[in-house]
């Protein structure tokens, strides 16, 4: 069994309700969250091996069935391997608008709950109830209520850990997975984390795991033996320490309720590559409007336009220009994205991959609002904001510009299956 497979078993149900008291810290954790909202419109495969991702050449797996994993395939797997492990898995595209929209309400749920959630994906967040006890009940309490509106309001099921301390939250999460709750009590933590294998603690790789095992070190117990000054010595001082503290439990993060993006991005590697400069510039188009919804449905606005540029040899260029003024619009970004493209002088170089990021951002709100290239009063802007209610109320691909409208090309990366691709 492989190291990834050792850490994402599920862990056993827990039985008799075990003591809560002091673990105001919830982790919780959609089971194979792209696949899950990809059921509900596909229930006939449901108790299938289904896997989501690109299904290209170079596409990689998002999420895996537990069907599927049981073959040993898991995120980021290159799709031509896990392909090769499971054959009989269905193979269906990534659809990130869905994701996002099932997304929101659950988090909506967790809002609901406290307003103390930290979000760390769409399909992950810590939670501490500290403060909602008297409203709501114990942890515990409030762990099972969160997971029977989860599954009632969204059809689909999380898996939640309930500690002390958001470390053990998270492993307790991953334990009781799928469909799980399992609480640590304050007083056993040591307990549940001295026999887990030392590639749970954070911080550990592959390489500091090998390190560890080099030094006779399997489980978390025996590392919380070795004096720090040991550990600092064979490992930094940093991470020495870091480990040490884990090892016994101790975590003082606090949940952070929001983090702001830094920038928002999208990029695709092609299943050829390309050469085609037009190709080349629909592409920069359809990352370009995928962006700036992303932007707009956050409420966000950024000034610094970026592509990213990976050559058929891996090397990769970026190049960057700051607006005068922020933006949240696909036109803006795509055009000074498409003028980056041609001024890198590789409109003749076959590339791998491209990307389009925009970086920093802030509220959109407290961005100052200036009519840009040729917009005239009521146009861009309105007319990309009905484009965002269209695709929120039907679909990512109910509307797209007309330039994304036209026959895949050989070599492109497109296959039309999400409308924009």
């Amino acid at each position: 069994m492989s190291r990834k497979q050792q850490l994402h078993r599920p862990g056993p149900q827990p039985g008799p309700p075990a003591d809560d008291t002091g673990c105001h810290i919830l982790h919780v954790d959609m089971d194979a969250f792209f696949v899950s909202v990809e059921l509900l419109e596909r229930p006939e495969l449901r108790g299938r091996p289904v896997i989501v991702g690109g299904a290209g050449p170079r596409g990689v797996v998002s999420a895996a069935s537990y069907e599927a994993r049981t073959f040993g395939v898991h995120s980021a797997m290159p799709m031509t391997r896990a392909r090769r492990l499971c054959p009989q898995a269905v193979v269906l595209p990534v659809s990130h608008g869905k994701y996002s929209r099932v997304s929101a309400a659950v988090f909506e749920i967790f809002r609901s709950v406290t307003p103390l959630v930290e979000g760390l994906s769409l399909d992950e967040a810590f939670l501490d109830v500290a403060g909602a006890g008297r409203r709501l009940g114990r942890p515990a309490e409030i762990a099972r209520l969160i997971r029977e509106q989860v599954r009632d309001q969204q059809g689909i099921t999380c898996s939640v850990g309930v500690a002390s301390t958001k470390f053990v939250a998270k492993l307790a999460s991953t334990r009781c997975k799928p469909d799980g709750l399992l609480v640590v009590p304050a007083d056993g933590v040591v307990g549940f984390l001295h026999p887990l294998p030392v590639a749970a603690l954070w911080g550990v790789g592959e390489r500091t795991e090998q390190t560890l095992t080099r030094l006779g070190l399997r489980t978390v117990g025996q590392l919380a033996e070795v004096p720090p000054a040991t550990l600092q010595r064979e490992l930094g001082n940093a991470l020495g320490a870091h480990l040490h503290e884990l090892a016994w439990g101790r975590d003082p993060r606090e949940v952070v309720p929001h983090t702001p993006d830094k920038s928002i991005g999208a990029e695709e590697t092609f299943d050829t590559d390309v050469d085609d400069p037009e190709v080349i510039r629909r592409e920069l188009l359809r990352l370009s409007e995928k962006v700036g919804a992303r932007l707009r449905a956050g409420g966000n606005a950024g000034r610094t336009v970026s592509v990213k540029l990976r050559m058929a040899s891996f090397k990769t260029i970026t190049r960057a220009r700051t607006l005068a003024e922020p933006t949240d619009l696909a036109r803006v970004i795509y055009v000074t994205a498409r003028e980056l493209y041609e001024g890198a002088g590789l409109e003749r170089v076959r590339l791998r991959l491209v990307g389009v990021r925009v970086e920093n951002l802030r509220p959109a709100g407290e961005a100052p609002r200036q009519l840009t290239f040729d917009e005239p009063e009521h146009g861009w802007r309105e007319a990309e904001r009905a484009m965002d209610q269209v695709a929120h109320r039907f679909g990512s691909g109910a509307v797209r510009p007309a330039a994304l409208v036209r026959r895949a090309e050989p070599g492109d990366g497109r296959d039309g299956r999400d409308g924009t691709r």
